[in-house]
This record gives structure tokens, sequence and C-alpha cells, in this order.
């Protein structure tokens, strides 16, 4: 792709990304919706090829029906309220049309089937922008309306992304789909807490983003779109392919690692505001995406390949880790002895 076009089509996502975070009105937010789309379609479907191509236009089509919901819901609520502010949503008609709204373009269970078909046509860096830079306009909509949202649809929402990101996950051999089903039931852990503690749920999402862009560049640098490639790349880079896996880890969210931290506060909260059974069911489900993540840790890691395999050994390079990995690798692992300071900021 041109360089200018490419830098044209990111100022675009940033410029979108800040309108849809910064407005109070309703039209402008669903501007920078608008304006996020647009500029992120091109970037899906540069490669020309045909997955590529499907990818864009199932993309388009969901955020599209996504943004019409938004803008039916907000009509309605001024329609009731007289009132275009985002944080005056207090139709109930209009909260449950937003929630299905921000789910479609969330990728929230049931409306997740779209997300890892698109993020399986797209490149790896393209799939970074979309699990992480794409979610948080709609995620701050949710966070700026979330006094008014249905806490039963929502919880339920929650519980569905968790268990079905994480049962779907359990067969995937494309490590961009696996990486999809992850990003569902991260969010399942967001919806969840989302009404009872928003800021608690926006610091989910930084350390999920964090993460989840420190796998995303580490696949990327070592090129890996599938796990019997993956059981090759122990040779090419060993201290890469080691830390892969203490990310993934901390992606589960095992205690050692930073993932645990938003895991352990979400139950925390979660126990204080009586919903111990809810709590129990998402920390049983997240067991299941913790097979996978163990799945890939131990094919990035432990395994040699099987005999019997097509894919030579790769050559070890000497070439340094790019230090933006080095940088996100080390805090998605190191960050939980910081907890006490990191609660303090938030």
């Amino acid at each position: 792709m041109n360089p200018q076009a490419k830098l044209i089509f990111a100022t675009s996502l940033l410029l979108g990304s800040t309108i849809t975070i910064s407005s109070n009105h309703w039209i402008m937010a669903w501007a920078g919706l608008e304006l996020n789309t647009l500029a992120i379609l091109p970037l899906i479907s540069k490669s020309h090829h045909p997955r590529a191509i499907e990818a864009a236009t199932k993309y388009f089509l969901v955020q599209a029906a996504a943004s019409t919901l938004v803008l039916f819901s907000s009509m309605t609520n001024a329609w009731q309220t007289g009132q275009w502010d985002i944080t005056q949503l207090t139709c109930p008609t209009s909260c449950v049309i937003l929630t299905a709204a921000i789910a479609m373009k969330l990728g929230l269970a049931p409306f997740h089937f779209w997300f890892p078909e698109v993020l399986q046509g797209c490149s790896l860096t393209t799939g970074l922008v979309l699990s992480t830079a794409m979610k948080f306009p709609p995620i701050t909509l949710l966070f700026m309306t979330s006094q008014s949202l249905n806490p039963i649809l929502l919880t339920s929402m929650a519980i569905l992304s968790a268990a079905l990101g994480g049962w779907m996950g359990l067969n995937q051999t494309q490590t961009r789909k696996i990486l999809a089903f992850s990003s569902i039931s991260h969010l399942g852990w967001m919806a969840i807490i989302i009404i009872y503690s928003p800021k608690l749920a926006l610091f989910n999402f930084y350390l999920y983003a964090m993460m989840t862009a420190a796998v995303f560049l580490t696949l990327n640098s070592i090129k890996t779109l599938k796990l019997s490639t993956l059981m090759t790349t122990w040779t090419k880079t060993p201290a890469l392919s080691a830390m892969l896996m203490l990310t993934l880890l901390s992606l589960a969210g095992l205690p050692p690692l930073t993932g645990f931290l938003p895991k352990w506060l979400i139950i925390q909260e979660l126990t204080k505001q009586e919903m111990a059974p809810v709590a129990t069911i998402i920390a049983l489900l997240s067991l299941l995406s913790l097979f996978f993540y163990l799945r890939l840790a131990y094919c990035a890691t432990i395994t040699l390949p099987p005999h019997t395999t097509n894919h030579m050994k790769q050559w070890y390079t000497n070439k340094p880790v790019n230090t933006s990995v080095s940088i996100l690798v080390t805090m998605s692992i190191t960050l939980l002895p910081l907890s006490p300071l990191i609660l303090t900021i938030v």
C-alpha cells in the first residue's frame, strides 16, 4: 500500500476514535464511529486476496448495521426525552437497542460471529488494530452510558461471551482465530463489570490491549499464522518464544502475571455486589480459555514438531527484537507487584 494512503487511513482512525471519545452529542459520536469504519476497510482489504475482500465486506455490513442501531437508539431517546447528550440516556428501549449496537461493534456474544472471520482475513498488524484500537470508542460509549444500562441483559451477554469465547476457541488451529475468541471472552469480563465499576472495566481493557498487542507483535515478528508453524519457531528465536509463552499465560490470567490483576479485581467487585454465583460461573468459564492459551504456549515452547510434519526447522536469527515488543512483553508479565500503585492511579 502507498505510504501516503496508509498515513491518511491511520490519521483518520486516530481522528475518528478521538471524535467519539471526546464527544457529548450522539451525532458526533456516531460520525466518529463511521469515520473509524471507513478508515479501517482499506487496511483490511489491502492484500487483494479473496478472503481479505470477504472480511472487509463482512466488517462493513456488520458495522453499518451497528451504526444504524446507535443512531436509531439516540433518536428514540431524543424523541422521548428531548436530550441528545450521551450521558442522558434514560429511555429503557433506547438502552436495550444501544446495548445491542455496541455489542455488534465490539463482537460481544451473541453478535460475535463476524469477528473471527474478519480477523482471519486480515494481516496480523490490522488484526491488532481491530482487536484493540477499534474496540476503544465503543467501550467509551458503554462507559458513558453505564448508569442507565440493563444489568440483567449485560450480565447474560457477558456470561455467554465468556462461554462461547472459550468453547469455540478450543479446536482452532489458526492463531488469529484463537486470538479472536480470546478477545470475545475478555469482552465478557469487561461487560459484566461495566455497570458496577466502569473504571475497572476500562482498566481491564487497557491491560487486555497491552497483552494482546504483545502477542500480536510477537507473532508478527516470528511470522506465525498457524499452530503447525508455531511449533517450529523455537529454533529461530528461543528467548522470544519463551516470552510469548509467559505473555499467553498472562492473557489467561494466571496469578504471578499481570493478567491476574483485572480478573482478581472484577471477582472481588462482583462479590461486593452480592453476585458471588455470577463471579463463580465466569471464573469457571475462563478455564476454557486457559486450555487454548496453554495449547498455544505448549506449541510455542515445549513441543518438538512430529517427524511426519512437512515444516522445516527455521534458522536461528541474531536479529534484535523490536523495542516495542520487548516493552509490551515485559509489562504483560511483571505488572502484578505494582498493583497497589496502579490501583491508586485507577
